[in-house]
């Protein structure tokens, strides 16, 4: 009943969240931009294709491996002057890539552009508590997830506008004024946070008690289900379905525009009906998705597709918005960057998991070198029975976590 009561949210509160959104937002796209620049870059560059994929592969490896480093760092010495930091650092970054004169000076400018992104993802959802009122923390989660989404989905079309008018280095110096403006806004909006005197020490025995391991492991599995999906849909649709590379493009779109309009729904939601039982929605949708790409694609074709695609991704998102509002909710406040930060590992271990071991079981599903439509369909089918168990796992780990909890 209370929480229907909300009190009105002051233009400061909304600035500073659409702040953080922004941040969110391209922190999502510059991962994604790159990838449409890469067969220019092989062409211009005159270097192989394995070479200029390290364009892309940087930047997720320092994103990953940064993540909790950046999260002491915003605990340490605030998380406002920190994400300034990042946001000035992912700005010069942009703009040594656009000027790169050779492959690798591009790939070391890329690799600092992905340090920069972890401030951005991982102070961003610590910054969450510090800007919003509790009752609202749950639909500013969703709003970050409907950014990210955004941002991975703006990227290839504004890239290929880029390269088509203009040239490669326009798709990362476009990121400069991005930079500079989320810069300016967060300096305007955004709360100063105190800095502690000695660096926290993450409480292991604490993340036990509470329930958290449980949710950073499910976190990773629900990344790894996503993150296949992106694996094997261009290979479905286009090998085994014959569709055109326009269409593959225009079916894979439609998972990141369902995310874009129910991430701040499924904030609302969280902040209505509590995190635990949104969790519990959103993973069983993940099963049911998951599921539903084993079996209504190879019974109707690229509608089943379609249909399983629509309950994996609103689970997804449900999932995001009420997992991280219950690990932020569950720590300290001098250890919001750390967790935060661990958060952002588990996902990004999660997203090299789902292409490389789920990549495998699709390849060994697959079973053969031509790679024929049924063989392929083989594959979907095997990958995606294993992811619906991945959910079920997860289902199960935080069940266990809420029984240690309480």
């Amino acid at each position: 009943m209370d929480r229907a009561r909300s009190p009105k949210i002051g233009t400061k509160e909304r600035l500073a969240v659409l702040t953080l959104a922004m941040s969110m937002m391209l922190a999502s796209l510059g991962t994604s931009i790159a990838n449409i620049a890469l067969p220019t870059l092989s062409i211009e560059l005159s270097v192989p294709f394995q070479s200029v994929q390290w364009v892309v592969t940087s930047y997720l490896v320092a994103l990953t491996l940064s993540v909790v480093v950046v999260g002491h760092l915003g605990d340490r010495f605030g998380l406002k002057q920190m994400l300034l930091c990042g946001l000035g650092l992912f700005s010069v970054a942009s703009l040594l890539c656009g000027i790169a004169p050779s492959l690798w000076l591009l790939i070391a400018a890329r690799a600092l552009q992905g340090f920069a992104a972890a401030f951005l993802m991982t102070l961003t959802i610590a910054l969450v508590h510090e800007t919003t009122g509790a009752d609202r923390t749950g639909r500013a989660m969703g709003l970050l997830g409907t950014m990210s989404a955004f941002g991975t989905a703006l990227g290839p079309s504004l890239g290929g506008f880029l390269i088509s008018t203009s040239n490669w280095s326009s798709v990362f110096l476009i990121l400069v004024p991005f930079g500079l403006s989320g810069f300016i806004l967060a300096y305007l909006f955004l709360p100063t946070s105190d800095a502690n005197t000695e660096l926290p020490k993450i409480q292991f025995r604490a993340m036990r008690m509470k329930g958290l391991m449980p949710r950073l492991i499910a976190n990773l599995f629900v990344a790894a289900v996503m993150m296949v999906t992106l694996v094997i849909g261009p290979f479905y649709l286009g090998l085994a379905l014959g569709l055109s590379a326009a269409t593959v493009g225009l079916v894979m779109s439609v998972g990141p525009v369902i995310s874009i309009f129910s991430g701040v729904p499924s904030g609302r939601l969280v902040d209505f009906f509590g995190p635990d039982r949104v969790i519990l929605i959103g993973l069983i949708a993940l099963a049911l998705g998951a599921s539903a790409l084993a079996v209504l694609p190879e019974l109707f074709g690229i509608v089943g597709y379609l249909i399983a695609i629509a309950i994996l991704t609103p689970g997804y998102q449900l999932f995001q918005a009420a997992n991280n509002t219950a690990v932020m909710a569950g720590v300290t406040k001098d250890q919001r960057g750390v967790f935060s930060g661990l958060l952002g590992l588990s996902h990004n271990l999660g997203l090299v998991a789902g292409a490389s071991v789920l990549g495998a079981v699709f390849a060994f599903g697959v079973g053969t070198a031509e790679a024929a439509p049924s063989s392929i369909a083989d594959g979907m089918q095997l990958t995606f029975m294993l992811a619906g168990v991945l959910m079920v796992v997860a289902i199960w780990l935080i069940h266990i976590g809420r029984q240690t909890n309480s």
